[in-house]
């Protein structure tokens, strides 16, 4: 995980955003991965877009996932989902994200609206804590990477955790070829 210092998440609450830090006080003791093995790390708040990152912080782009949210209408109902994928790929949004959710067009959810519908910071959003009624799409690329790294909720922290601790949120479904590759 490069040169992260990282510690267990649920013990420094104040790197993350708050429904991020009220899903790990809510963490099921049933959950495939325990929650003392989510962590998080401080990181330069103007480091937090991917590409600059893993490069300050000697993190791989393969073990570095982005969580991106997307909207579409169907019926006038907004819809959304967060795309969870590996920085080595982008989310099919208008193939595969678009028919998951069953509308004629996706994109990429305005700034504005991710950001007050998550409670969290652009630039650090994560599928852990998001609202219940938002589908969780996670490529499967992204849980057989053994550890990846993912935004926190904030732009000043990153959150690492077992890959396949993603395809067991609730409300995650494991998609084949969700992205492809840059």
């Amino acid at each position: 995980m490069g040169t992260l210092k990282t510690e267990p998440a649920r013990t420094r609450l104040d790197l993350l955003a708050p429904p991020v830090a009220a899903a790990l006080q809510d963490w099921p003791a049933e959950a495939p991965v325990d929650v003392d093995d989510v962590l998080v790390a401080p990181i330069d708040a103007d480091l937090a877009d991917t590409a600059a990152f893993c490069e300050a912080y000697g993190v791989g782009l393969e073990e570095s996932a982005n969580c991106v949210v997307v909207a579409g209408k169907r019926g006038g109902e907004i819809r959304y989902a967060a795309c969870v994928v590996l920085a080595t790929t982008r989310a099919d949004v208008n193939g595969v994200v678009r028919k998951l959710l069953d509308v004629r067009k996706a994109s990429f959810a305005p700034m504005a609206e991710a950001v007050e519908s998550s409670g969290m910071e652009y630039g650090g959003i994560t599928p852990i804590g998001l609202p219940a009624d938002w589908p969780i799409l996670v490529d499967s690329r992204v849980i057989a990477t053994p550890h990846v790294i993912i935004g926190s909720g904030v732009r000043h922290s990153k959150i690492a955790l077992p890959g396949p601790a993603l395809g067991a949120l609730p409300g995650a479904r494991v998609v084949e070829d969700l992205a492809r590759p840059v």
